[in-house]
C-alpha cells in the first residue's frame, strides 16, 4: 500500500493483519495485530515493522517530548488534584467464583483493542468500580520499532507521562500503572467510561442531529484546549476516541500518539493519526504544527457528527490523502448557515488561515443558548489563585 505522507504501519510475518478502522469500518493508517494474547500470557509472535518519512527527525521529537514531561514531573508541574497511584507488583489469583484478578481487579471481559495492546473491563474488590485496563506485553512493544531508536514501549510509556499531568471532566482519567519489572505484563488502570463513541450507531445516512453535535463539541473543544494550553497535542482526535458518558458527556481517550511541547513550539513531522482525519499540511511529507493538526481534526469529527459521513475519503489511501490536499469541501445546500461556516473555517486547508480552538469556542453556532464553555482550572492553578488570596476569601469556594 502507498503512502503519500510519513506515516508508518506493521505487518506480521505469520498471518495476515487486519485493519483498525474508524467508524463505519472505513479507512485506518495503523495496521493491528489481530492475536487475543491473555493478560497473564506473554508474546512471542514475530513482528516485521516498516516505517517511512525521517526516522531521526521523528526520533528528535520523540526525545523532546519525553524531556519536557519528566522535567514537569520533576518540577512538581503534575497538574492534577490526586497523583497515579504507581504499583510495582503483579499478584495473579482467581475469585472466589474462578475469575481472574489482577491484583485488587477482578477480570470480566475484554472490551476493545488499540494500537499495541487490548483493553480489558475490570472491577475492583476494594471499592466495588468497574475500571478499564490496557494491558500490554513489553516483549512484544520493544520489537515494533516506529522509528531508527524507538520503539512501540516509548509510545506507550509517553501516553503515561501524559496522562499523568492532565486531569479534566473531558478527558478519560488515568488512576494507576501497574508495572512489575519482574513480569512480561504492564497494565494502565483508566476511568471507565460506561457509555458509547461519539458516533456509534449512526449510519451513512444521517448523523446525530445539530442539538447533540453541539453538546458534543463543546466537550471536545474544552478537553481539547485544555491539552493545547498545556503544550499538549493530541494527535489522533475522532470518534473512536472520543467516550460518551451515561450522562452525554464526552471525554477524549487515546493519547498513544500525543506530544509535548515547549511553549508554542508545537512542530511535529511523523503524522500517525487516522487517515480520513489527517490535516492536508500532514499529507505532504513536511513539518507540521499539531494544534491546527488536531483542530483539523476536530473539523472531520463535526462533520461527522453533522452529516454522518466522512469530507474526503477515496478508494485507497494515497486517494483519501489526495482528496484531502486537493479536493474542495462540499457542504449539502441545506445545511445550517452558521454550521456551514464553522465547518467551513475548522477544514481551511490552510492551517495559517485555520479557525483556532479559541475561535471556535467564540463561535454563534458554538455557543447557542448555552454561553462560553466554562475555563476548568487545573490542580496548579487552583492552588496558585488560592494562595494569592490574601484577604481570607477564597475566590474558588
Amino acid at each position: 500500500m502507498g503512502c503519500c505522507c510519513n506515516c508508518f504501519w506493521f505487518t506480521r510475518k505469520s498471518k495476515q493483519p487486519s485493519a483498525k478502522f474508524g467508524i463505519n469500518n472505513n479507512l485506518s493508517q495503523e495496521l493491528l495485530l489481530d492475536e487475543d494474547i491473555e493478560d497473564d500470557g506473554s508474546y512471542d509472535g514475530d513482528v516485521t515493522n516498516i516505517s517511512s518519512g525521517d526516522d531521526n527527525e521523528v526520533q528528535i521529537h520523540a526525545n523532546r517530548s519525553e524531556d519536557i514531561l519528566k522535567w514537569r514531573a520533576e518540577n512538581d508541574m503534575i497538574c492534577r488534584q490526586f497523583p497515579v497511584k504507581e504499583t510495582h507488583k503483579v499478584v495473579r489469583t482467581k475469585d472466589e467464583n474462578g475469575n481472574k484478578m489482577i491484583n485488587e481487579y477482578v477480570r470480566e471481559y475484554k472490551i476493545g483493542s488499540g494500537s499495541y495492546g487490548k483493553v480489558v473491563l475490570y472491577q475492583s474488590s476494594v471499592d466495588g468500580k468497574h475500571y478499564a485496563i490496557k494491558v500490554f506485553h513489553k516483549s512484544h512493544l520493544l520489537k515494533v520499532r516506529v522509528a531508527a531508536s524507538e520503539t512501540a514501549m516509548t509510545d506507550v510509556l509517553r501516553e503515561v507521562l501524559i496522562m499523568k499531568t492532565v486531569e479534566h471532566p473531558n478527558i478519560v482519567n488515568l488512576i494507576e500503572v501497574i508495572d512489575d519489572p519482574e513480569s512480561d505484563q504492564f497494565y494502565m488502570v483508566l476511568e471507565y467510561v460506561e457509555g458509547k463513541w461519539v458516533c456509534e450507531g449512526t449510519g451513512p445516512i444521517c448523523g446525530l442531529g445539530e442539538e447533540t453535535a453541539r453538546r458534543y463539541l463543546r466537550d471536545i473543544v474544552s478537553g481539547l484546549m485544555y491539552l493545547h494550553d498545556h503544550n499538549i497535542v493530541h494527535g489522533d482526535i475522532k470518534p473512536d476516541n472520543l467516550l460518551v458518558t451515561r450522562h452525554g458527556m464526552v471525554k477524549i481517550g487515546d493519547f498513544s500518539v500525543s506530544q509535548a511541547f515547549e511553549d508554542d513550539n508545537d512542530e511535529l513531522r511523523r503524522s500517525p493519526g487516522t487517515p480520513v482525519f489527517t490535516a492536508p499540511e500532514c499529507c505532504l511529507g513536511l513539518t507540521y504544527r499539531g494544534r491546527a493538526a488536531d483542530t483539523w481534526a476536530v473539523g472531520v469529527t463535526l462533520y461527522c457528527m453533522i452529516l454522518g459521513e466522512y469530507p474526503f475519503l477515496g478508494d485507497t489511501l494515497p486517494d483519501t490523502y489526495d482528496k484531502i490536499v486537493n479536493n474542495p469541501l462540499v457542504l449539502p445546500d441545506n445545511l445550517n448557515l452558521q454550521v456551514k461556516n464553522l465547518l467551513e473555517g475548522l477544514l481551511c486547508k490552510d492551517p495559517e488561515l485555520r479557525l483556532t480552538l479559541g475561535d471556535v469556542a467564540k463561535h454563534s453556532w458554538f455557543i447557542g443558548n448555552d454561553g462560553p464553555i466554562p475555563e476548568y482550572l487545573c490542580w496548579c492553578k487552583r492552588k496558585t489563585l488560592e494562595r494569592e488570596d490574601l484577604d481570607g476569601s477564597n475566590i474558588l469556594a
